[in-house]
């Protein structure tokens, strides 16, 4: 008995000197004391040579003992799991920090961007209107009164019917509501995004976008126009492309126009993308109708102007050379992560 009792003893001021904090040496005190065949598993079996007399007193001793032991090892288990911890939450300030993916711009802002950067070198500012409109604005004001033949020209949208309220089928609608304030001269371009009830395919969807652009003065002639427009195309495809005008109908200019450039794929010598005329259309255009600036309050015997629109997204395919148009809008990161910041 005191032989077990001077063991116990002698074990216990060792448990006690026991202090770490690494799991790996927390694992070796669990295995040599606390395992199959560690030391408080031994010495239990020294409970057979304890006399009968005593076996009460030794059990407690070593129930005690065992006791000890494992609130030993729970205190260096916790000990090493803090430590653990604290590790994985210093922060070494002089490692190099991570390099973050960078985005790109989509290839519609792109083409926006640089449509609209090319008007604001010749002084045009930019403006923005609601894309739901009411019927005045995007119809009504541009000489398009109820039941024109016109209208049937544009699949429409309608949000609200009675009175009429649309997804704006053109960028116009913020031509209006310039003219409506009455500060003149105007000279602006409106981008944005337009809708027409149309089926989505490759070549056409239910929503797009245009570059509009207004200038309104006086004096302002067709010719002015045509020069404004010479710019830009030199400007946007190069000084070696050729242009040509077709006469055409719009209600909210006369006389109106449809500006045509060498196509970008073959030069004019014709291919599937200009159907073998060597031509590509990239706007219409024309002087703003008389009947438009009567509407906005604005005297067309004194001020005249000029107008034109253009899609976006046909340049955009051009240039990028994409096949299909429903790849702008799908928003698939394969697609849109092939385009740089700039243009």
């Amino acid at each position: 008995m005191e032989n077990l009792l001077k063991k116990i003893e002698d074990y216990k001021k060792e448990i006690e000197g026991s202090t770490t904090s690494d799991a790996k040496a927390v694992e070796e005190f669990r295995i040599k004391w606390l395992g199959t065949k560690g030391i408080v598993k031994e010495i239990m079996g020294e409970m057979k040579n304890v006399a009968p007399d005593k076996k009460k007193e030794a059990g407690q001793m070593l129930n005690e003992f065992k006791i000890f032991t494992e609130s030993k090892f729970e205190l260096l288990r916790e000990s090493a799991t803090n430590g653990q911890q604290s590790m994985a939450n210093q922060i070494d300030l002089t490692l190099p920090g991570d390099t973050l993916p960078l985005g790109s711009r989509h290839p519609v802002i792109l083409m926006k961007n640089r449509i609209v950067s090319i008007f604001q070198r010749l002084g045009f500012a930019v403006a923005e209107g609601p894309e739901i409109e009411d019927d005045w604005h995007n119809f009504g004001a541009l000489n398009l009164p109820a039941h024109h033949p016109a209208r049937d020209m544009q699949d429409t949208f309608y949000v609200q019917q009675n009175p009429d309220w649309v997804l704006r089928t053109h960028t116009s609608n913020v031509q209006i509501r310039e003219m409506e304030k009455g500060k003149l001269p105007i000279r602006m371009v409106m981008p944005g995004r337009v809708y027409r009830n149309e089926t989505v395919s490759a070549r056409s969807h239910c929503f797009f976008h245009q570059v509009e652009g207004l200038y309104i003065d006086e004096n302002v002639s067709f010719a002015d126009l045509k020069q404004t427009l010479y710019f830009f195309v030199k400007e946007m495809y190069g000084k070696e492309v050729k242009v040509r005008f077709r006469p055409s109908y719009f209600p909210f200019t006369e006389p109106s126009a449809e500006m045509d450039v060498t196509c970008f794929i073959c030069g004019g010598s014709g291919c599937n993308i200009c159907k073998k005329t060597g031509w590509v259309e990239i706007l219409g255009c024309g002087m703003v109708h008389p009947n438009v600036l009567s509407n906005c309050n604005i005297d067309p015997n004194k001020y005249t102007g000029f107008a034109f629109v253009m899609g976006i997204e046909r340049p955009a395919i051009l240039k990028y050379g994409v096949n299909d148009l429903r790849l702008f809008s799908e928003n698939d990161v394969r697609f849109l992560k092939q385009f740089t910041s700039a243009i």
